[in-house]
């Protein structure tokens, strides 16, 4: 069994297209944990603010076949359109960060969209060569960008 951890962000109709990604995700993977929902200033290109979190799951796809099989799938599904500014706004995106932890993604230790969710679910997880945790890491990037806690309405997990 393989252990991912998933990051999922949205800017276009973010509220429902997550919550659509986390039914498909359940349907593909065993989902172990989920962090709190953050909204982020949009990266590297105008639009609306992102939601982002993260999930841990179990898998029995390799890497490559987690990508392909399972987070590709779920983008088109929800009919994200790539452009060649890989930052432009989108429906959904999914990306593994870490995988068996391995860490897949190093943008982990700077980008605090990606940082804060995922340190709720890997506080420990240590910077190569570092003894400075995900925790402290993910808590100084909150604090110099602009990132908020994002409260769903009720009835926003029910399927």
């Amino acid at each position: 069994m393989n252990e991912a951890i998933i990051l999922i962000g949205s800017n276009i109709n973010p509220q429902e297209n997550i919550r659509d990604c986390l039914i498909h995700l359940t349907d593909s993977l065993t989902v172990l944990a989920q962090s709190r929902i953050w909204k982020t200033e949009s990266f590297g290109s105008e639009g609306p603010n992102f939601l982002n979190l993260a999930i841990k799951a179990n898998t029995t796809l390799d890497e490559k076949q987690l990508k392909i099989s399972v987070l590709q799938k779920i983008e088109d599904q929800l009919k994200r359109i790539r452009l060649s500014n890989k930052n432009a706004p989108r429906t959904i995106d999914l990306d593994t960060i870490v995988f068996n932890n391995k860490i897949v993604d190093n943008d982990l230790w700077i980008k605090g969209f990606i940082a804060i969710p995922v340190a709720e679910l890997m506080p420990s997880l240590c910077y190569p060569g570092s003894t400075k945790n995900l925790k402290v890491i993910a808590e100084e990037l909150k604090s110099s960008e602009q990132t908020e806690l994002f409260i769903p309405p009720e009835g926003f997990f029910q399927h």
